[in-house]
């Protein structure tokens, strides 16, 4: 499939980024152009290449926790990590508590960190300011399956869970990236999303580090900074998530200078990227993947229905509805069977051509009752009622012997009763949810995922 603006992908297998040769042409364009600007506001590529000679000169005692959402600095203890510097930890948030889960499953004692305010007991920070940078970094990185951070996510799936990402999962697919949409030194890119989570990491450190383009350092949230950022930066990419799409649907929404947009950690809503393409003539690049697989898959919205695309270094199968993926993007201790393909937790089907469409994850299925109840199916049903802005639908263990009860999490105008009254009329008795709760917004991460946990705390009474 030809894409408005963006050229077909790569092929099969080409990570050359993440190789040796490729990481020494980077370093080698950054120092023979050292004023060129990574970031906007004026910090360039030979700040950064200072900046990661003095984190790979710090003492290899263990893991280096990097609590930053300055994107230079990241870059930094990435390109550091990749030449021999301290194996990175990434928090899925900053807060004491995501602190000490990250600590209690991989040991540090050291916090990199551009403000000195972080208070995690036994744990030293180091800010820029006490840096050597004076050196240079090694010229021959670390070998390309050699882990050089580990990624945890939290929040919306649980406990959080760690994954090891290696030089080749990070930097091969930025690279991947970078080539696949055609993104240059000319772009300009303007993101809501921070850097320490796999999409941040991704689009907003290493794809403008790669492609030589430059990043606005904040992270933008509110949707009129958003436009004003695009109008006063001009800004050609727009690097965001589902839920600032939705509050992007703003009379004075226009192109500006953009010409790609894109999408992850979540679906996006159809009418939301319609808006979208309404006002800017763009339609919504949306990514599927995740932290542990890496990019699986791209779709234009509202352009491409519900097909997927898969990437081109990707291979893929489904296995009794579950979708199986390969490729070099996947974290290192992911099960694989004898052909390297790991079971995701997605349910699938084929389309068209090469494409397939998702269905859900395999663990919205639940019993409730001894009946079979598809929860993904229950919150598509319940976002089509008029008056409902968005919903989340989730399964709450009983010991009342039923397996489970359905509880739903609904954001709008509408009252309970109203609600209870319409999924009478759409939903078997079984599969209407037994909690409801109205809110102003369903509450989410910094990532724009649903904040599992804050949810499940409307419902812990029940």
């Amino acid at each position: 499939m030809k894409s408005q603006g963006i050229p077909r992908p790569a092929a099969p297998g080409r990570t050359e980024h993440a190789m040796p040769a490729g990481l020494k042409s980077l370093l080698q364009r950054c120092r023979s152009n050292p004023l060129q600007a990574f970031t906007a506001e004026g910090c360039n590529r030979a700040r950064v290449l200072s900046l990661a000679a003095g984190i790979c000169g710090l003492k290899k005692d263990g893991p280096l926790c990097l609590c930053s959402a300055d994107k230079a600095l990241v870059a930094a203890a990435l390109l550091a990590a990749a030449h021999g510097g301290p194996r990175l930890v990434l928090p899925y948030a900053f807060s004491r508590q995501a602190l000490f889960e990250a600590r209690e499953a991989m040991p540090f004692a050291c916090i990199l960190s551009d403000t000195s305010e972080h208070d995690l007991p036994g744990a030293a920070v180091i800010t820029p300011e006490m840096l050597d940078c004076q050196g240079r970094l090694p010229e021959e990185p670390c070998l390309p399956d050699e882990p050089i951070a580990r990624l945890f996510t939290g929040g919306s799936t649980g406990k959080p869970k760690g994954w090891s990402k290696t030089l080749r999962n990070l930097f091969g697919e930025a690279g991947f990236l970078a080539d696949t949409f055609g993104i240059t030194p000319d772009d300009i890119i303007l993101s809501t999303v921070p850097p320490q989570h796999i999409y941040g990491l991704l689009f907003c450190v290493l794809v403008p580090l790669i492609a030589g383009c430059k990043i606005l350092e904040p992270v933008y949230t509110f949707p009129q900074e958003i436009l004003d950022a695009a109008l006063q930066e001009r800004a050609s990419i727009l690097v965001s998530v589902p839920v600032q799409y939705h509050v992007l649907k703003v009379d004075n929404l226009q192109q500006y200078a953009l010409r790609m947009a894109f999408s992850s950690a979540g679906v996006l809503r159809s009418h939301d990227a319609a808006f979208f393409h309404a006002k800017t003539g763009i339609a919504v690049t949306e990514i599927f993947g995740s932290t542990e697989t890496g990019g699986i898959a791209w779709r234009r919205s509202p352009a491409d229905s519900q097909a997927w695309q898969p990437f081109d270094d990707v291979q893929w199968k489904i296995e009794r509805e579950r979708l199986l993926a390969r490729s070099d993007f996947l974290s290192p201790e992911l099960p694989r069977d004898r052909d390297g393909f790991f079971a995701t937790a997605d349910r699938a089907e084929p389309g068209a051509g090469l494409s397939f469409t998702l269905h859900g994850r395999a663990d919205d299925i639940v019993k409730v009752g001894g009946k079979r109840v598809d929860l993904a199916e229950v919150c598509a049903k319940i976002k089509q009622i008029d008056g409902v802005e968005d919903a989340v639908v989730f399964a709450l263990p009983t010991h009342r012997g039923r397996g489970s009860e359905i509880a739903a999490l609904v954001a709008g105008s509408i009252e309970a009763p109203q609600l209870r009254q319409r999924l009478s009329e759409i939903c078997e008795p079984y599969a209407s949810p037994r909690h409801i709760k109205i809110v102003e917004a369903i509450p989410a991460l910094a990532t724009g995922k649903h904040d599992r946990e804050m949810i499940e705390g409307f419902f812990r009474t029940a």
